[in-house]
């Protein structure tokens, strides 16, 4: 008896992640299912939304918009700062990604979008900001979650403790 998916449910699924031009961003089919802990904030919020309810077996489709997802575009999260501030880097080309400090000393990471001359664009918006996203999904086995799992707040692979 397969239960539905609730808060503290670990659930896997499989999961094809399409743009709105259909082509393909992501996905785990080929490979492992994606487990997660439902509710404690380990997907996207509109993803999370959809599969409330679901059980093993279900498969369905969910349209996830920008607010649901990764948030909207921040015009302010793009800047054009001097190659300078790149030293120490011996390769830097449009797309690649880097981890920076932000004002007030947290973690964030920034890419190269554009290189003319010795102006860089680096942008700090998630890389799926402001994009609709299409999921294809299939629920693959949904659990209880352990008590440390849910005290933890994500999956602990093969009952591991840690």
């Amino acid at each position: 008896m397969s239960s539905a998916i609730e808060k503290n449910s670990v659930v896997s699924l499989h999961y094809t992640l399409r743009n709105d031009a259909g082509e393909v961003m992501d996905s785990s089919q080929g490979g492992d299912p994606l487990t997660y802990l439902h509710g404690a904030n380990n997907l996207i919020p509109g993803l999370e939304l959809e599969l409330e309810g679901k059980a093993t077996g279900d498969s369905f489709s969910a349209t996830i918009p920008p607010d649901q997802a990764y948030g909207e575009v921040h015009e302010e999260y793009i800047q054009v700062i001097s190659r300078e501030m790149f030293q120490g880097v011996d390769e830097l080309e449009v797309g690649k990604a880097f981890m920076a400090q932000g004002e007030g000393g947290e973690q964030q990471q920034i890419r190269v979008t554009a290189i003319e001359g010795d102006d860089i664009t680096i942008d700090a918006n998630h890389p799926m900001a402001g994009l609709t996203l299409h999921f294809e999904i299939e629920v693959v086995e949904v659990r209880e979650g352990t008590e440390q799992e849910i005290a933890h707040g994500h999956v602990h692979r093969d009952g591991a403790d840690h």
